[in-house]
């Protein structure tokens, strides 16, 4: 009885141990990305295939529910690599905001930001043309544990709403979409790179508008949300009449700290060295360059990251 006492309370030591990158096998790396609509999940995708066929590691990716799930991957170790917004993981490394009951999360870096993810408010409704119109609207504002709900509420703030003063529904990109399609929301807030396949998709079959900021509103919103940042989604890239301003996060690559030095290198160096060429395989590998890559401050860089950055002349921080 007390060798099976051993081994059971062995076994648990031993499963306690498998956080945060520690996966058994240094040579195998889950990547936890998003909705199986959105853009997180399709680029991903293509990044974990590539990687796995040519840096050397067995990268898989994997669907995920949104940038506070993902960091929650992490933590408990489901994923050694993970897709977030910029935002939340500041708030995770911070315990603040989607964090604040949970506390701060600290068991990972960044490898890489990839590409601004835009803050997009779509309706089917012409009659919707300011973010005020939404005001007694059915209203989906991001799936529960995403970055989405906080970025709907902090654009919904600049303009004098709050959440009571809309009907809010929690839904994931797709299922923003399906529900707008079916007349049970009249808008939904979805932040990911642009074009994004659940919006795509919509527009095949719907004449799609998206809600423009305006420059006094974005102003306001930047000066007390520093970490967004002022964009445009061109008109052609869903078929809009007109551009649409907006603003946006950045989609950052997360890496547990106990993955080795030369993994996180090899999967750094997979993605920048190889993004000119593969564009036809993902349009979002047009937006991969290295000083975008190298420009989160909230968050320290893992070692291997660094290293590569530090190749190409660039010095980010590290822990």
């Amino acid at each position: 009885m007390k060798k099976l006492i051993a081994l059971v309370l062995a076994l648990v030591m031993a499963l306690s141990l498998v956080a945060c990158g520690e996966s058994g096998d240094a040579s195998n790396l889950r990547f936890v990305t998003g909705d199986e609509s959105g853009t997180y999940y399709a680029f991903g995708s293509v990044i974990a295939q590539h990687a796995a066929s040519n840096a050397g590691y067995d990268v898989v990716g994997l669907a995920g529910d949104g940038s506070q799930s993902n960091v929650f991957e992490l933590e408990d170790g489901n994923a050694e690599l993970a897709f977030c917004q910029s935002d939340v993981m500041a708030y995770a490394y911070e315990g603040t905001n989607l964090f604040a009951d949970t506390g701060a999360v600290d068991c990972f870096s960044t490898l890489a930001a990839l590409y601004t993810e835009q803050v997009q408010i779509i309706t089917l409704d012409p009659g919707i043309k300011t973010v005020a119109d939404l005001k007694g609207k059915n209203v989906s504002i991001g799936a529960q544990g995403s970055g989405v709900y906080f970025n709907a509420i902090d654009i919904l703030g600049v303009y004098g709403l709050a959440e009571e003063d809309i009907k809010p529904t929690y839904q994931s990109f797709g299922d923003s979409a399906d529900a707008l399609k079916n007349g049970q929301i009249d808008a939904a807030f979805i932040v990911a790179g642009a074009p994004t396949t659940a919006v795509t998709d919509l527009a095949t079959t719907k004449s799609v508008n998206l809600v423009s900021l305006d420059k006094e509103h974005v102003a306001k919103l930047l000066e007390s949300s520093p970490y967004y940042a002022e964009c445009t989604i061109a008109k052609d890239v869903y078929g809009t009449a007109d551009d649409v301003l907006t603003v946006g996060v950045s989609a950052v690559i997360l890496v547990c700290n106990d993955v080795s030095e030369d993994a996180a290198y090899a999967i750094c160096a997979d993605i920048f060295n190889n993004a000119p060429d593969l564009v036809s395989s993902h349009a979002k590998y047009a937006d991969v360059n290295l000083d975008f890559g190298a420009s989160v401050t909230t968050v320290p860089y893992h070692p291997g990251a660094a290293k590569y950055f530090a190749e190409k002349g660039l010095t980010v921080p590290v822990a």
